[in-house]
């Protein structure tokens, strides 16, 4: 834990450094494109508040995000990690500030990105900008930037794997050796299975928002249960199981055309066009909160 601070507050710097970097040269590079003008006469439909499509698309990542990093064990450990409450807040208001401005930047780019050129890789939106004059200046720092970015995220989520080994693995299974040595045993094996997807070349993005979905299904039971202690543990693991199979039936396909249910089963021709176009605002929104229709029965007993 303490190792992970200390990089993370290296890492913090290096990030700010190189996005500040990235930024700049962004700005440079497409000065003539990087207005509201240029999306507005290219894209209306970006920035228009009636293209209903806008809404549900920031809905469903804010649902995503805050499903899953609800399960992030390595944010939870920086929470019970914090000395008081005074510092906590200090520390959630200062990291609340900071990733403002980083998360509007990032998201205008998308929009200019797809303004520019509509079948853009949504993974690569914010490099294919940066790597359009194809400098080497800015090409190593595309290369440090992601680097970071990734070693940042995956130190943590090491120790935060670890963590839940040692001090919870006891509770689940049985087993005589070190639970320390058992953590990097799986944690190898875990480590193997990432390389070997990665290697395929998947979308990084799709990847995520699958991850996102298990989470979604899950996020409400599981933290309610937190609260109704007396809550029926086979009720949880049953309104999960719902949620994620039935959010699958609506994820789309990794184009985002279709899914499983609309456009294999069903023909798509069957749904309208706003059905169509928020296959993953759907999938996202029935796994979060169709397995709250699990606890009627039981919520009935609970007083």
């Amino acid at each position: 834990m303490r190792a992970s601070i200390l990089t993370d507050n290296i890492q913090f710097l290096m990030l700010i450094i190189l996005l500040l970097i990235s930024f700049s040269f962004l700005i440079y590079f497409n000065s003539t494109i990087f207005n509201f003008n240029y999306i507005y006469n290219s894209k209306p439909n970006l920035l228009s508040f009636s293209y209903y499509t806008n809404f549900t698309a920031g809905l469903t990542f804010f649902i995503a995000v805050s499903a899953t990093n609800l399960f992030h064990q390595g944010n939870w450990q920086r929470v019970y990690a914090a000395k008081n409450n005074k510092i906590l807040e200090k520390s959630l208001t200062i990291s609340f500030l900071i990733i403002i401005p980083i998360v509007f930047i990032m998201g205008f780019t998308g929009l200019v990105a797809v303004s520019n050129n509509s079948n853009v890789v949504p993974d690569l939106a914010f490099f294919s900008l940066l790597i359009n004059e194809q400098g080497i200046i800015i090409s190593l720092v595309i290369v440090f930037l992601a680097i970071s970015l990734t070693v940042s995220s995956i130190d943590t989520l090491i120790n935060a794997i670890s963590s839940l080994i040692v001090v919870d693995a006891k509770h689940i299974i049985n087993f005589k050796e070190d639970s320390l040595k058992l953590s990097k045993k799986l944690l190898i094996f875990i480590s193997l299975i990432t390389f070997i997807v990665a290697s395929k070349g998947l979308s990084i993005l799709y990847l995520f928002l699958l991850a996102d979905l298990f989470c979604c299904s899950a996020v409400l039971s599981i933290f309610f249960g937190f609260y109704k202690k007396n809550f029926d543990e086979k009720r949880i693991f049953v309104s999960i199981l719902a949620g994620l199979f039935t959010g699958l039936l609506f994820f789309p396909a990794p184009d985002f055309s279709k899914s499983f249910l609309i456009g294999f089963v069903i023909p798509i021709k069957y749904f309208p066009l706003y059905i169509t176009q928020s296959l993953l605002f759907i999938s996202f929104i029935i796994a979060t909160f169709l397995p709250i229709c699990f606890w009627k029965t039981k919520l009935k007993n609970i007083k």
